[in-house]
C-alpha cells in the first residue's frame, strides 16, 4: 500500500499542534523538538518518565526484531492488517497509530499489505502511519526501517497527538489506556487489541516457572467510548531450532524478568521447542 507519514501530532507540553520545518516539530507557543538524524522524534517530556531510560533497552529490541523477522508471528500480523483494512473505503486514507510500536514490524507488514481492491483495480488505499514507544532503542530502529512513517518517542498516558484523528488504533501486546485512545481517534474510528491467551507461550512458561496460576478470569467490560465488534482467536503452534530464538523469545517477553536465575537456566540449556501461540483480538468501535 503506499503511505505517508502521519502529520496530526501534538505538542507534549501544552497539547498545541505541531507543525514540522527546520528540522524540527513546533508548536506555537514556541516549544521545538528536534528531528534525529534517523528521522523520529522523542516527545516524551521528563516528568512523564518513570526512569532513566524507559522502555526496552537495546537487547530486548533486538532479539524481537530477529525473532518477528523470522516470521513466527506474522499469522499475528496478516490478521491485524486484515482488520485494520477491512472496512476501509476503497481510494481513502487511513491514519493509523501503533500504539507501543516497538521496533516497527507490525506497521511494515500492515504497509505491505496489498488490498482486494488494489488487486482487481488497482486502486491504491493510502495509509498515513504513526509509531510511538517510550522505548527510545525502538523507536530508533523502526525509524531505521521505514523512513515513510512518523516515528515518536512517547507514552500511551500522554499520547502526542492530536484529538479526533486518528481512523485506527493498535496496541498490541501493549498497555491499553482507553480515555487517551478515545481522544485521539475520529468517532466510528477502531481500537484493535491483541493480548495473550490462556495457553500463550505455555510450553516456555512450565519449563521456566515451578508452577503456573490459572488464568484469570476475562475482563469482557467494554470500555467507555467504546462499542464491541467482531474479532477473533488465533491459534497455531510454532516450532524453534536452536539456542537462539528460544532466547529471543524469552528476551521480548516480560518472563524473562518475572522467571528465576534457575528459570532461565532451564530455558538457556533447550536446543528446540515446540510452542504454542494462542492470542485474542479485540476490536472496539469509537462512539459517535
Amino acid at each position: 500500500m503506499n503511505t505517508t507519514p502521519f502529520q496530526a501530532l501534538a505538542c507534549p507540553l501544552d497539547g498545541d499542534p505541531l507543525e514540522r520545518r527546520d528540522g524540527a516539530w513546533r508548536c506555537a507557543t514556541g516549544h521545538g523538538f528536534d528531528i534525529a538524524r534517523q528521522g523520529y522524534v522523542h516527545l516524551l517530556p521528563v516528568q512523564h518518565k518513570r526512569s532513566r531510560d524507559p522502555g526496552d533497552g537495546k537487547e530486548m529490541v533486538a532479539a524481537r526484531r530477529r525473532f518477528l523477522e523470522a516470521g513466527h508471528y506474522r499469522p499475528i500480523a496478516e490478521a491485524v492488517s486484515r482488520a485494520v483494512l477491512a472496512d476501509a473505503p476503497a481510494g481513502a486514507t487511513l491514519n493509523c497509530l501503533d500504539a507501543g510500536c516497538g521496533e516497527g514490524y507490525y506497521l511494515r507488514e500492515l504497509a505491505a499489505t496489498e488490498t482486494e481492491a488494489e488487486k482487481a483495480q488497482g486502486e491504491a488505499s493510502m495509509l498515513s502511519l504513526l509509531g510511538v514507544d517510550i522505548s527510545k532503542w525502538a523507536v530508533l530502529a523502526a525509524a531505521k526501517r521505514q523512513k515513510n512513517a512518523t516515528w515518536a518517542v512517547g507514552t500511551n498516558a500522554h499520547l502526542p497527538v492530536q484529538a479526533n484523528s486518528l481512523d485506527r488504533v493498535l496496541c498490541l501486546f501493549g498497555f491499553p489506556v482507553y480515555p487517551e485512545f478515545a481522544r485521539v481517534l475520529k468517532p466510528g474510528g477502531e481500537l484493535l487489541l491483541v493480548e495473550a491467551g490462556p495457553d500463550h507461550l505455555r510450553e516456555l512458561r512450565e519449563i521456566i516457572y515451578p508452577s503456573l496460576k490459572p488464568p484469570r478470569a476475562g475482563d469482557h467490560a467494554v470500555p467507555a467510548g467504546f462499542t464491541r465488534l467482531v474479532g477473533e482467536t488465533l491459534r497455531y503452534s510454532i516450532d524453534l531450532d536452536g539456542a537462539e530464538p528460544i532466547a529471543d523469545l524469552l528476551a521480548m517477553t516480560p518472563h524473562l524478568h518475572r522467571a528465576s536465575a534457575e528459570g532461565r537456566e532451564k530455558a538457556a540449556a533447550l536446543e528446540s521447542l515446540s510452542v504454542t501461540v494462542e492470542v485474542r483480538l479485540t476490536r472496539l468501535a469509537r462512539d459517535g
